[in-house]
């Protein structure tokens, strides 16, 4: 189990759903040290392929929760973990889990800023219309706030 003393929040949502900007200010205002998880996935190479019709990395989620285990298990400051994936990690390592919703409309523009294919937009305006991170992180266990960007 994590130490008493740290708190550790995570922050996961669909992709461009205002995850990052939100986890960053909620580690400098309070003072807790912030984790990338998509920094960390590449530093400790943990895709384990490449996913060519949805144009990305997959990830092992089961390797990747014991790395944030040990990270969570082993830091001397209260963390804020950032990734869609977050909400993956077993309940009894977090404190709070923080889901970040925004406006499909807004959604829209910042997944075709990104030039993904139309089918990518597709799944992820589904995937936040379904609420699939927040229904999979209370189904898991965690104590979930919903956040709009």
């Amino acid at each position: 189990m994590k130490k008493k003393n740290n708190i550790t929040i995570i922050v996961t949502g669909s992709v461009c759903s205002g995850k990052t900007t939100f986890a960053k200010k909620l580690a400098e205002d309070n003072g807790f040290n912030y984790l990338d998880v998509s920094k960390l996935i590449k530093n400790k190479r943990m895709m384990d392929s490449y996913d060519k019709k949805r144009d990305c990395y997959v990830v092992d989620v089961r390797k990747l929760n014991n790395v944030l285990v040990n990270i969570i298990k082993n830091s001397k400051h209260s963390l804020v973990i950032d990734s869609h994936l977050s909400h993956y990690l077993n309940p009894k390592y977090v404190d709070i889990c923080f889901v970040t919703k925004t406006d499909l409309k807004t959604l829209k523009k910042r997944l075709t800023k990104r030039k993904y294919s139309k089918e990518k937009i597709r799944e992820n305006l589904d995937a936040d219309i379904f609420d699939v991170c927040y229904n999979e992180a209370v189904h898991i266990g965690h104590k979930v706030i919903v956040i709009s960007n």
